[in-house]
C-alpha cells in the first residue's frame, strides 16, 4: 500500500496532490488499470476517480473535476489525457510516460495480435466471429450516440446546436467542415448556454512551466499544418500514415467513439482498409480493456500502405503519444500560470 494511504496527513486540500511518487509506482498502478478498465471513456474516468481520489487520495475531488473538465475541452482522448495528467502530477514527465504506457500498452498489444490473426480467420467460424464483432461495433456506437445525446443535450438549446452540427458533418465529411462545426458550436454555446456555466472551485497545479506549455502548443499547430504539406511534397506513405493518425487525434473533441468517422475517412475512403476489416477491428477494440484509441494500433498494423505491421503500430503509438503529451503539457503550462496569477491576486 502506498505511503500516502498510511499517513493521514497525505489527504489533499483543494487543488493539491499527494507527495510525489516514483514513475515505477505510476506504471504499476496504471498497468493494473489498463488490464481491468472496461467500458469506454466515461467508465475509465470513474475508475480513475475511485483509484486516485477515493482510495489513494493522490488528488482531491475538486481538482479532479477541474482536470476532467479541462481534458474534455482539449482534442483527443479525454480519459487517456486524464490518466496522463495524473501521472504527470504524481511523478513528472516520466510519470506521464509511465501512466500512458501502463494504461495503453495491454489493449494495444492485444489489438496488434488480433490484426495479425484476423487475416488467418477463415471458414464459417472465423466469418461468424468477425460478423459478430461488426454487429457489436454498430450496437456500441448507437448506444454511445444515444447516451451522449441524453447527457449533453438535455434542453432545446443544446439539442439544436447538436442537430445543426450533425447536419454540417453529414453534408460534408471534409476536415474543414468538422472544424467549422466545432467553431460554430462553440460560438452558439457561448451565446445560448452561458447561464449553465459554473465557477471553478480551484486550480490544478502541474509541474510544467508556461514556457514548456507554449512550446508544446506551437508544436501542435506546426505539425497540424506541416504534415499535410510534407506529405504533398514527398508523397511518403509513412508521412501520410502519421498525418492520418495525428489529424484524427487533433480534430476530435469528446469521447473515444467520436473519432470513428475521422478514422474511417482517413483509412477506408483511400482504400487502405476495407469496411469489414475496419468494423471488425473496432468491434475487437470494445472487447479489450484500456482506452478506445488503441484501436489505432490495430489500424497501424492492418493498413495496406507501408509502414504497416509493427512499424505502422509504432508510428501510431508515437503519434498518439506525442499528441497526448503536447495537449497535456499545453494544458499544464497554461493552468499553472493561471494558478500563479490567481494566487498573486489573492489578498
Amino acid at each position: 500500500m502506498p505511503a500516502s494511504n498510511l499517513n493521514p496527513s497525505a489527504d489533499v486540500s483543494a487543488g493539491q496532490i499527494a507527495p510525489a511518487g516514483s514513475p515505477l509506482e505510476v506504471l504499476r498502478i496504471f498497468l493494473k488499470l489498463g488490464l481491468t478498465c472496461f467500458g469506454g471513456p466515461i467508465a475509465h474516468i470513474g475508475y480513475f476517480r475511485d483509484e486516485f481520489v477515493v482510495r489513494r487520495k493522490w488528488i482531491d475531488e475538486h481538482a479532479y473535476a477541474d482536470l476532467v473538465g479541462l481534458c474534455q475541452f482539449l482534442p483527443g482522448p479525454a480519459s487517456s489525457q486524464v490518466g496522463l495528467s495524473i501521472g504527470l502530477m504524481r511523478a513528472g514527465y516520466l510519470g506521464a510516460l509511465a501512466a500512458w504506457t501502463g494504461f495503453a500498452l495491454p489493449s494495444a498489444a492485444i489489438l496488434v495480435l488480433f490484426a495479425y490473426g484476423a487475416g488467418a480467420l477463415g471458414g464459417p467460424i472465423g466469418a461468424g466471429l468477425l460478423h459478430g464483432l461488426k454487429l457489436t461495433a454498430v450496437a456500441i456506437v448507437a448506444q454511445a450516440v444515444w447516451g451522449m445525446a441524453r447527457n449533453l443535450c438535455p434542453d432545446r438549446e443544446r439539442a439544436s446546436i447538436a442537430v445543426v452540427a450533425a447536419l454540417i458533418i453529414l453534408f460534408s465529411t471534409a476536415s474543414l467542415a468538422q472544424i467549422g462545426a466545432i467553431v460554430l458550436g462553440g460560438l452558439a454555446g457561448l451565446w445560448l448556454c452561458r447561464g449553465d456555466a459554473q465557477a471553478s472551485s480551484g486550480h490544478v497545479e502541474m509541474p510544467v512551466s508556461r514556457t514548456a506549455g507554449s512550446i508544446a502548443l506551437g508544436m501542435f499547430f506546426v505539425l497540424l499544418a506541416g504534415l499535410p504539406a510534407l506529405h504533398a511534397a514527398t508523397g511518403s506513405p509513412g508521412v501520410a500514415l502519421f498525418d492520418a493518425f495525428y489529424r484524427s487525434g487533433a480534430l476530435v473533441f469528446g469521447g473515444g467513439h467520436v473519432v470513428l468517422p475521422l478514422l474511417r475517412e482517413a483509412f477506408v475512403t483511400p482504400g487502405w482498409l476495407t469496411d469489414d476489416a475496419f468494423l471488425a477491428g473496432y468491434g475487437a477494440a470494445q472487447a479489450v480493456p484500456g482506452p478506445l484509441f488503441t484501436f489505432a494500433a490495430y489500424l497501424g498494423t492492418a493498413v495496406s500502405p507501408e509502414p504497416h505491421g509493427v512499424a505502422g503500430r509504432s508510428a501510431r503509438s508515437e503519434t498518439i503519444q506525442a499528441h497526448r503529451a503536447w495537449s497535456t503539457t499545453t494544458l499544464s503550462g497554461q493552468e499553472k500560470e493561471a494558478a500563479r496569477c490567481g494566487g498573486s491576486r489573492a489578498p
